[in-house]
C-alpha cells in the first residue's frame, strides 16, 4: 500500500488504559500499527481518576505510554449509583440487567431518560475545550470519534460544525438498536431525543466505521441521506504480537472449557450449562472456566445444575494473561446474548479465539456475524439457544477425538490488527 504523508490525527475515545476491555483494544492496537503508514495518532481521553470504567488493565498502560495522550476530567453519576446500589462495580452499559424490581427498573428508568445518550456525556464539556485546542495547535485536519458511549460522537459533531474538519465516526455497538435498549424504559421524548442524535452524527460525519455488516445495515436504515459508500465495516481482530509470544508449556488431563469476559444473565449460556450437567459424569475431566466478570445470575445457575464443583471463576485478568488462558483450553465457549437484533454482535474476544487455534463453541443466532465468522474459519461451530441435543454431540465429538482445529485453514489471519489497521488507513486518506 502506498503510504500517506505524515500526518497527526486526533482520535477522541473515552476508553485508553488503564481502562481494560475491547472497546480499549480497538484503538490501542490500531495506533501502534498507524505510525507504520506514517499516521500519527494523539488522544484524547477521560481523566481516570474521574472517569468509570467496567474493568481496568493496567497492564496495558505500558503499551500506551509512546502514544501522545491528553486527559480532560469528567463529571459522572455512577459514584451515586453505587451508593445506592450498594455494588463495587458498574452494570453492562449503565443497566440493570435483573430489571424486575421496582427499584431496578427506577435505576434503569433514571438512566433511559435523564441521561441521554449515556451517562458519561459528563465528559464532552472539557473534552470539547482541549479538542479545540488539539486542532489548532496541531493543525489536525481529521479526528475519529469512537464509541460507545455514544455521547462522544456529540464531541465530533460540534467539532465538525465549529472546524469544519474531516470527521471519521467509529460505532463500535449499535444505538438505539443496542440489545439492552428496551430495557431503559424510555419515554416517547427521550426515545426521540436520542434517534435525533444519532441520525445527526450519521449524516454529519463524513465516514462511519462499524464493526459488522448486521450494525452496518442497522445505521443504513436510519436516514435516506446515508450513502451506502460512507459506512465501512472494520472489525475487531487480534494482534500478531501477542499471539507470536512462548507461552508455558501447559499439559492436562481435564477438558477446560473457557469462556473470557463479562457474562450476565441477558447471555445464552443455559444451554452450555446444561449440556455440561448432562456430560460431567459420563465424563469426569471436563471443566467449565470463566475468565472475567460473572453475574452472580449466572453463578447461580451453575450451582443449580449440579456443576459447582466443576467451575472455576477467575476474575478480570491482565490483557496477555487472558490469552495465555486462551492457550491453556480445550474449547473456547462464545455466548452472543439473547436478545433482539442480535445477529451483529461481534465481540472482540472472538478474534482471539479464532488467533489461538482452539475449537470455538459459539452459543447465538445461526445467521449471525459471529456465525458466519466462526464457519469461514472453520473453527468450530455455532448453536441455537435450545439446541441441547447439538451442544451435547458437539462436545462429544470434541472429547472423544480431542479434535483440534483444522490448521490448514487460515482465513482467520485476515482479522490481524496490522491488516485491518490498513483498512482504516485507506478510509484516513479519502477522507482528506
Amino acid at each position: 500500500m502506498e503510504k500517506t504523508g505524515n500526518q497527526k490525527i486526533l482520535i477522541i475515545t473515552y476508553y485508553w488504559p488503564p481502562a481494560g476491555g475491547p472497546g480499549v483494544q480497538r484503538w490501542l492496537k490500531f495506533c501502534n500499527y498507524l505510525p507504520e503508514f506514517n499516521i500519527y495518532p494523539i488522544i484524547l481521553t477521560a481523566d481516570p481518576d474521574s472517569a468509570s470504567y467496567q474493568v481496568k488493565d493496567t497492564s496495558l498502560i505500558e503499551e500506551a505510554k509512546h502514544i501522545e495522550t491528553y486527559r480532560t476530567k469528567t463529571f459522572e453519576p455512577f459514584e451515586l449509583f453505587k451508593e445506592l446500589t450498594g455494588k463495587k462495580s458498574l452494570p453492562v452499559g449503565g443497566l440493570e440487567s435483573d430489571n424486575k424490581s421496582i427499584f431496578k427498573k427506577t435505576v434503569n428508568f433514571i438512566r433511559g431518560n435523564f441521561f441521554i445518550p449515556d451517562p458519561r456525556r459528563g465528559w464532552n464539556r472539557t473534552a470539547l475545550k482541549k479538542a479545540g485546542e488539539l486542532i489548532n495547535k496541531y493543525k489536525i485536519k481529521t479526528i475519529i470519534t469512537s464509541s460507545p458511549p455514544h455521547s462522544s460522537q456529540l464531541i465530533g459533531l460540534k467539532l465538525k460544525k465549529k472546524f469544519n474538519i474531516r470527521w471519521i465516526a467509529d460505532l463500535r455497538d449499535p444505538w438505539t438498536d443496542i440489545y439492552y435498549y428496551n430495557q431503559f424504559l424510555h419515554t416517547s421524548l427521550a426515545r426521540t431525543i436520542d434517534k435525533t442524535y444519532e441520525r445527526k452524527v450519521l449524516e454529519n460525519s463524513d465516514y462511519i466505521i462499524t464493526v459488522s455488516n448486521s450494525v452496518k445495515n442497522y445505521f443504513t436504515e436510519k436516514t435516506s441521506k446515508l450513502k451506502a459508500d460512507k459506512i465501512r465495516v472494520i472489525p475487531n481482530g487480534y494482534d500478531d504480537r501477542d499471539f507470536s509470544r512462548t507461552f508455558p508449556d501447559f499439559s492436562s488431563d481435564l477438558f477446560f472449557i473457557t469462556y473470557t469476559g463479562t457474562i450476565t444473565a441477558l447471555y445464552g449460556i443455559n444451554v452450555a450449562i446444561d449440556a455440561l450437567s448432562e456430560l460431567k459424569d459420563e465424563f469426569p475431566g471436563l471443566r467449565l472456566r470463566f475468565v472475567g466478570t460473572v453475574d452472580n445470575d449466572i453463578k447461580k445457575i451453575v450451582t443449580e445444575k449440579g456443576i459447582e464443583a466443576i467451575t472455576e471463576y477467575i476474575s478480570y485478568v491482565p490483557h496477555m494473561k487472558s490469552v495465555e488462558l486462551l492457550h491453556e483450553a480445550t474449547l473456547l465457549l462464545l455466548c452472543i446474548p439473547d436478545m433482539k437484533k442480535n445477529e451483529g454482535i461481534l465481540t472482540g474476544k472472538l478474534f482471539e479465539y479464532l488467533a489461538a487455534e482452539k475449537p470455538v463453541l459459539c452459543i447465538g443466532p445461526v445467521n449471525g456475524d459471529a456465525a458466519k465468522i466462526i464457519s469461514e474459519c472453520e473453527a468450530g461451530k455455532t448453536f441455537g439457544y435450545k439446541d441441547l441435543t447439538g451442544v451435547v454431540n458437539f462436545l462429544k465429538e470434541i472429547i472423544n477425538k480431542r479434535q483440534i482445529r483444522n490448521q490448514k485453514n487460515q482465513n482467520y489471519k485476515k482479522y490481524s490488527r496490522k491488516k485491518l489497521t490498513e483498512e482504516l488507513v485507506e478510509i484516513i486518506k479519502n477522507s482528506n
